[in-house]
């Protein structure tokens, strides 16, 4: 494909915490290569690369962005500090003492680029953003409105994340109906796919897992089943599993290694999108 062609291609960005900072070697190496996305949709922090991506910011970009705001540890804390409640009544929800939540929406404000656009009609590439509609029991795929909002809602995490009310919906992470977006894909002609969940891995020194372990790894099972589930229906030409499986949900201060270990996906898109190319 030449420079800045629009060459029918989907890109699906999944969920995955931390992991999903695998995501910015895809991007890099879409650059390099010149292939623009036709169509972007993406779940939970998928969603904020997506954003980013379909404002106009290139992979380096989003990278140094990455690597300026996580690769500061102390600085990282510093801004979590201030989102924190103040006295121990607000510290606590009241029930069961319970820890409060994190607002997504002021989250996402102290970190998020600023080249990220405020509403989906500003963006330079159509974009999908998968949330779960709480009481409704199904997904909300978010495609007008302020963007940045629907972000929130699509990272918001329970327990670590307040939910986010949106057109008089209770909206949370849309991981937990849609850990892989591309059936919102349909119609494109050459779909990308790149799934940062992940799944549990036996240790050599441990038989069985700690509490903290069975339940992360039961949730990515979960989420790997509907993955699963998803690709009966809806066709990824190039699905990309980023080596970053040693990686927790909320590692995100190991970003610099995360991008490590994930580098060798950069290489393995341009392969695979060559040889499905030259196929055509």
């Amino acid at each position: 494909m030449s420079k800045g062609q629009n060459g029918g291609v989907g890109l699906a960005l999944g969920g995955g915490g931390a992991r999903g900072l695998a995501h910015i070697p895809v991007l890099e190496a879409l650059d390099e290569l010149g292939v623009r996305p036709e169509r972007i949709a993406g779940t939970s922090i998928g969603a904020i690369f997506g954003a980013a991506y379909a404002s106009g910011m290139t992979g380096a970009e989003i990278r140094a962005h990455t690597l300026d705001v996580l690769g500061q540890p102390a600085r990282v804390l510093r801004k979590l500090m201030e989102l924190l409640p103040r006295g121990f009544r607000e510290m606590f929800t009241r029930s069961a003492l319970m820890p409060a939540q994190f607002d997504a929406g002021r989250v996402i404000d102290l970190f998020l680029p600023a080249g990220v656009k405020q509403d989906f009609c500003e963006l330079e590439i159509p974009l999908s953003i998968v949330a779960t509609d709480f009481y409704g029991w199904h997904e909300a795929e978010l495609t007008t409105g302020p963007l940045r909002q629907a972000i929130a809602a699509s990272i918001a995490l329970p327990v670590i994340f307040r939910p986010v009310t949106m057109g008089g919906r209770v909206l949370i992470d849309g991981g937990i109906v849609n850990p892989l977006p591309v059936d919102k894909l349909a119609g494109s002609k050459l779909v990308i796919a790149v799934d940062v969940v992940g799944g549990p891995e036996k240790r050599a020194k441990r038989e069985t897992p700690s509490a903290t372990e069975a339940i992360f790894g039961a949730s990515q099972i979960l989420m790997q089943a509907i993955i699963t589930e998803k690709l009966r229906h809806d066709k990824a030409d190039i699905l990309l599993r980023p080596a970053i499986n040693q990686f927790r949900v909320l590692d995100f201060l190991k970003a610099r290694a995360i991008l490590e270990a994930a580098g060798p996906v950069k290489e393995e898109l341009k392969i695979r999108l060559d040889q499905v190319l030259s196929a055509v």
